[in-house]
């Protein structure tokens, strides 16, 4: 379950042993991480069976590829070419391990498991901006790009939580029926 969440944990452990990212390198990891969301996104827009979730599930796809593209339009802007690295390779990976994954489960087991995923993936997701690739940006617009985008990252973690708390409810309330 939480394969992504330590795969982006781990790329910002290695980040920052070894050296620091370099713009096009933070480009390349910010696509690729909105990529995995969108990913996965798409694929909870057909599977979900939460009306909740299904909506949740729009939204990332709709935020994040916006996010996409205003982080391309400006590496064009810049004449910056994401360039491909380790941890934007690691986050492609576990985003697949993630599709696979959900994609052998149904009904509340798959809107759970899609849920707890955002949850964990949004809350690395702002442990690496903070911690990594804030922090590295050296172009000001880049940073800036990175800074504008986090409230709506926080947005989503708490969207995500409240859905995993209404999820769990859910699940606890159909236990203690009777038949």
């Amino acid at each position: 379950m939480k394969h992504l969440f330590i795969a982006l944990s781990l790329c910002t452990a290695t980040i920052a042993w070894a050296q620091s990212p370099n713009d096009a390198q933070i480009a390349a990891i910010v696509v690729t991480a909105n990529q995995v969301d969108i990913d996965a996104g798409e694929l909870a827009r057909t599977k979900a069976q939460s009306k909740e979730v299904k909506e949740f599930a729009d939204l990332m796809v709709t935020d994040h590829a916006s996010v996409n593209k205003s982080a391309m339009a400006l590496a064009k802007k810049l004449d910056l070419k994401p360039e491909d690295n380790p941890t934007a390779q690691t986050l492609k990976r576990g985003g697949e391990a993630n599709i696979a994954k959900l994609k052998g489960l149904k009904g509340d087991a798959f809107d759970r498991a899609y849920v707890d995923q955002e949850v964990d993936y949004h809350q690395a997701v702002l442990n690496a901006l903070d911690k990594t690739l804030v922090p590295n940006a050296s172009n000001a617009e880049l940073k800036a790009l990175l800074v504008k985008v986090r409230p709506a990252f926080v947005a989503h973690l708490e969207h995500a939580k409240q859905l995993q708390a209404s999820l769990t409810k859910s699940k606890s309330a159909n236990r203690n029926k009777k038949p």
